[in-house]
């Protein structure tokens, strides 16, 4: 035995270690622990402006009824980061063979928050609506619904009817319900002054309260928790929005902490809020595409309808600059016509990246010559060809950042020998006298496509909106127009997606319009507020589409050991 009594030792020693590590790596499990949000906790808005009347028929115009209404009120149907529809109020739906015909199926487990089912009846009531004809919202909606037919076909199944099919539908059934067993037989004029508007009820994730008063004004809105909500009840068991007159005084407000939240950070007022620690900054992509848009049957200007020209002209813009001196950065460059972060938009394989040398000799290949002799930066630095001087107008509204970006526009253009003079008008002087009767050479426009998940670009590319519709640069492709058509029509996200691609690719190529850039959209959170996730904001009110998973209470616990004595945390 002696002779084996060093083995035993090692055997003792190796033994002592193994039970060591284990000791320290069960110890180790423990001090691991992983936050759990649970219930609990306010959340405070700031909001600039004030409540008019809460009903989602009625808050196009006011962007707070139109905040507060996505927490109180559900649609059938909700719209993912990616722009993807997604079931709501309805747990489902089918779309016929042709196209036309949409069957939803409501939720079993959905109610009012006084407690009543939703029905079909709800549906055909909202909806109804926008059909009356003394309807006071946009005149859009009402021409839309006007040839659609609406069918209860049971208690939870309805169905709508299309003239046609027309696969951006499903835009279009996202506005909140309205309940028919409290508003039956209320026209849409009576509507509008209606005591529910001032005490609503809706089937979102939060119920409204009550107003928050003071010296009889209204300076708030006080809304609880859903605690029968269809999906995942919030954590948070409050959520309030507190009126300002102003964008600086609502900030004013998050910074120091007398409210948690606030939306549309103005750049006089970015770095105080990027150097406070007390808040996180969520910047996201808007649906407000700026681009240099061409008149390309101008019976004057026929050079605008080269193709190697507008190529020459995308090449010589900085876009990043523009971003950085106008927006300080709080913008993203527009690779495609399509917003960015979305399901259809695809990065074409031309970035257009600014390379002014290059557009320079485009411009030569293409036989735009410069004077001989003729200095950069002086009057005869101009181009011509045949005789005709490369020279036209390029219009732009008359709001400060249009300026600015014409004129760096006006400056890179120049350096290339493209003289262009510019010209300032309204917004609305720039459709109605320019676009509209297309008698425009050049414009830098805004295409606003709020409260529009699905891209449908077909209005402004497609020939058959050349003479009467939004096509104002007298674009005429028939691949594109056959593109976007199909898209139009098929509900197959996967086939629209494909054909999307196709036309992007091709007006990557052919640059009928130039894009530049979407300005974004910065929302100011304090640092305690955990679980926020924003996508791309179609409008401000969808940076709350994920607010029943935000929290403030979390729960530390330690993986697969049971929470016999775990500790609750609360952050201030």
């Amino acid at each position: 035995m002696r002779k084996y009594r060093w083995q035993i030792l090692i055997v003792l020693l190796g033994l002592i270690l193994v039970a060591g590590i284990l000791f320290l790596l069960r110890n180790g499990e423990q001090e691991v622990t992983t936050p759990q949000p649970v219930s609990g906790g306010s959340f405070i808005e700031a909001e600039v402006g004030s409540s008019i009347r809460l009903n989602p028929l009625l808050d196009f115009n006011n962007q707070v009824d139109r905040d507060i209404d996505a927490l109180l009120f559900s649609g059938l149907l909700k719209f993912d980061s990616t722009a993807r529809p997604q079931p709501d109020l309805a747990e489902g739906w089918a779309i016929s063979a042709d196209s036309t015909l949409y069957t939803f199926y409501l939720r079993e487990n959905a109610f009012w928050h006084d407690g009543q089912p939703v029905t079909a009846d709800d549906v055909i009531f909202t909806y109804s609506k926008f059909q009356d004809d003394d309807y006071s919202g946009p005149a859009y909606l009402k021409t839309f619904w006007e040839e659609i037919t609406i069918t209860k076909v049971d208690t939870n199944i309805v169905q709508f009817d299309l003239p046609e099919p027309f696969a951006p539908f499903l835009d279009y059934l996202t506005v909140g319900l309205l309940p028919d067993h409290l508003l039956r037989g209320v026209s849409a004029s009576d509507l509008v002054d209606h005591p529910f508007n001032l005490n609503p009820i809706g089937t979102g994730p939060f119920i409204f309260d009550h107003f928050l008063i003071e010296d009889n004004q209204i300076e708030g809105v006080s809304l609880v928790v859903n605690k029968e909500y269809y999906e995942e009840v919030p954590f948070l068991q409050r959520f309030e929005f507190y009126f300002f007159d102003t964008i600086d005084d609502a900030v004013d407000a998050v910074l120091s902490g007398e409210a948690q939240g606030v939306m549309g950070i103005q750049q006089e007022k970015l770095d105080e809020v990027l150097d406070s620690t007390a808040v996180n900054l969520h910047t996201v992509p808007v649906p407000s595409l700026q681009m240099v848009l061409f008149n390309l049957d101008h019976p004057e200007k026929t050079f605008l309808n080269e193709k190697a020209l507008r190529q020459a002209m995308m090449l010589a813009i900085n876009r990043q600059h523009i971003i950085d001196e106008v927006f300080q950065g709080q913008a993203v460059i527009a690779n495609s016509i399509l917003m960015n972060g979305t399901w259809a938009a695809q990065d074409p394989p031309t970035a257009w990246e600014f390379a002014p040398d290059e557009a320079n000799n485009i411009l030569e290949s293409e036989e735009w010559v410069l004077p001989a002799g003729a200095s950069q930066g002086t009057e005869e630095f101009v181009r011509t060809k045949d005789d005709q001087l490369l020279s036209f107008t390029l219009i732009y509204s008359d709001d400060p950042k249009s300026a600015q970006i014409a004129e760096m526009v006006q400056q890179e253009w120049a350096a290339i020998g493209i003289r262009i003079d510019l010209e300032a008008y309204t917004a609305d002087e720039i459709i109605a006298d320019h676009l509209e009767p297309r008698s425009f050479q050049a414009a830098l426009v805004t295409f606003d496509l709020d409260n529009s998940p699905d891209p449908d670009p077909y209005p402004f590319w497609h020939d058959a909106e050349l003479d009467t519709g939004q096509n104002y640069s007298n674009f005429s492709d028939r691949n594109i127009s056959i593109w976007l058509e199909q898209a139009r029509t098929t509900p197959d996200v996967m086939r629209r997606a494909a054909l999307y691609k196709r036309f992007l690719y091709r007006f990557n190529d052919l640059l009928p319009g130039l894009p530049l850039f979407f300005p974004v959209q910065s929302y100011a959170v304090d640092t305690t507020v955990r679980g926020i996730t924003i996508g791309p904001l179609f409008d401000p009110s969808y940076r709350f589409h994920d607010a029943q998973g935000w929290y403030l209470v979390a729960r530390n616990t330690i993986p697969e050991v049971e929470d016999s004595s775990a500790e609750e945390i609360s952050e201030p």
